[in-house]
């Protein structure tokens, strides 16, 4: 009998992202002439959810939403993409999250989040649906909501047992708080940036990065660490000795969902059951190649059948 899509559960946000086109990244006080503007659903745990969606999972999405022309938009497309939004709410007299993004011509880019409804998704709120976390297979959280909501979510899924992934992102100005220390995630997934902010150390270069990660591994925030490199691949540490995997040989033209796109088929793939951690490494470093060459967040999402072409082209090679 085959066996039913995984189950994974994403608490987190919900924007809309107003995105522009600029020769560069501006730097403080100066004034760019972008190229063009667009608005697209994006959101880290949306973005995370789509892709689970399309890479052949079951997303179950919990979230706020505001009452605006924004929140109708943004659970529409969701719904398109067959995440279930059930447990995703509109909040009244509130705005939708928004993110602004520039985005130059490598593909890199800066981006500004304003919370708006993600703010409003409580601890209280997350015990209300504990019975949907406690069903899933794995539970996918990310920092774009309030803090002690994501770490509610976690604990309600380390009670029944639940597989945790967390992306730590954006990480808060003085890093994660006390209380998260020994907490023991199963998986954490910083990019170089937020492994340097939680490090507290450069992560510039091989050396470095096992070392940063190593001081992550020690604290017990999770047991195991996997570093998102971009044009360098990934890093997988557990205490053990690191793995490197290349880079996937692909043409970047937006990196805005990237990293969602990694976290999202890594988190599949691993609760899946099937092969090796190392596959499901390489298996999320392909889907966070493959979004890096569409522009937006959630349109950027791969399909599955579009990872497995990749795949067939650069097999797995422990």
């Amino acid at each position: 009998m085959k066996r039913p899509p995984p189950r994974i559960v994403v608490v987190g946000s919900i924007n809309m992202d107003l995105v522009t086109q600029v020769p560069k990244l501006p730097q403080p006080g100066q004034t760019l002439t972008g190229s063009s503007f667009t608005t697209c659903p994006g959101g880290k745990g949306a973005n995370q959810a789509v892709a689970i969606a399309r890479l052949g999972g079951r997303a179950i999405l919990i979230g706020r939403v505001g009452d605006d022309v924004f929140g109708t938009q943004l659970i529409s497309g969701l719904d398109h993409e067959g995440v279930d939004t059930r447990h995703v709410q509109t909040v009244p007299n509130t705005s939708s999250g928004v993110a602004l993004i520039s985005v130059e011509k490598s593909g890199q880019n800066a981006i500004t989040v304003v919370p708006g409804a993600n703010a409003c998704l409580r601890p209280e709120h997350i015990r209300d649906v504990e019975s949907v976390i406690a069903s899933a297979d794995a539970l996918l959280v990310q920092l774009e909501i309030p803090l002690d909501t994501a770490r509610e979510a976690i604990l309600i899924a380390q009670k029944h047992e639940v597989f945790t992934v967390l992306d730590p992102a954006p990480v808060p100005p003085r890093g994660l708080p006390r209380d998260w220390r020994y907490l023991n995630i199963d998986i954490i997934t910083p990019n170089e940036t937020e492994a340097a902010a939680l490090g507290r150390r450069p992560c510039t270069h091989d050396k470095a990065a096992v070392a940063c990660l190593d001081s992550l591994l020690k604290d017990s925030v999770a047991a195991i660490a996997v570093l998102k490199r971009g044009q360098r691949g990934a890093l997988l540490h557990a205490l053990v000795k690191p793995a490197f995997f290349p880079p996937f040989p692909v043409k970047a033209i937006d990196t805005t969902a990237a990293g969602d796109a990694f976290s999202a088929a890594l988190t599949l793939h691993f609760c899946k059951g099937h092969g090796t951690l190392g596959e499901a490494v390489h298996f999320a470093n392909a889907a966070g190649a493959l979004a890096t060459t569409r522009r937006g967040a959630q349109t950027a999402m791969p399909t599955r059948r579009e990872v497995n072409a990749l795949l067939r082209q650069h097999p797995y090679q422990p």
